[in-house]
C-alpha cells in the first residue's frame, strides 16, 4: 500500500485555537481526520507526525527515506530558517509537497521566503486546511491515479 507522511511543524497541533482569521477554524484533529479518510478511500496509508523541535522534524524526514512514497510538510516557522530541514528533504529523496495555511507572500517580510521551496516537488499555500487536502489529492493521483 502506498504511504504518505504528513509532517506538521511548531504549533500546528494548536491550529483552530488562535489566530483563526489567519489560519482558519479547522482544528489539527479535524485536518488529520480528513486526511486519513481521504487516504483510506484511495487505499493510501496516511501517517502523521508533529513536533515543535527542529531536530525531530529533521529525523522524521530522513527516516521517511525508503518507507514513504510522498511527504506533505508544513514546517511552520522553520520554513524561514531551517537549513537542516532543507538538507533532510534533499537527503531523503522522497517527493515532498510544502504546505502553508496562510500565504507567505501576504505575511511579515521575514516570512516571505522558504528555505525548502527550491527542493520540494511543489508548494500549496494560502488556502487554509484545504492546502493539506490539495497536497494529498496530488499525492494520491500520482500514486494510484485517483482520489
Amino acid at each position: 500500500m502506498p504511504r504518505v507522511l504528513v509532517i506538521h511543524g511548531p504549533l500546528m497541533n494548536h491550529i483552530g485555537e488562535a489566530e483563526t482569521d489567519l489560519y482558519g477554524m479547522e482544528t489539527y484533529e479535524e485536518i488529520n481526520a480528513s486526511l486519513a479518510a481521504m487516504g483510506a478511500a484511495a487505499e493510501v496509508e496516511v501517517d502523521v507526525f508533529q513536533s515543535a523541535i527542529e531536530g525531530e522534524l529533521v529525523n522524521a524526514i530522513a527516516e521517511a527515506r525508503g518507507k514513504y512514497n510522498f511527504i506533505i510538510i508544513n514546517p511552520a516557522a522553520y520554513s524561514h530558517t531551517s537549513v537542516a530541514i532543507h538538507d533532510a528533504v534533499v537527503f531523503c529523496g522522497v517527493p515532498t509537497i510544502e504546505v502553508h495555511l496562510s500565504s507567505l507572500a501576504n505575511r511579515e517580510p521575514f516570512r516571505n521566503q522558504s528555505t525548502i521551496s527550491r527542493v520540494v516537488t511543489g508548494r500549496i499555500e494560502g488556502l487554509g486546511a484545504e492546502s493539506y487536502r490539495l497536497a494529498l489529492r496530488y499525492a494520491i493521483e500520482r500514486l494510484v491515479g485517483h482520489e
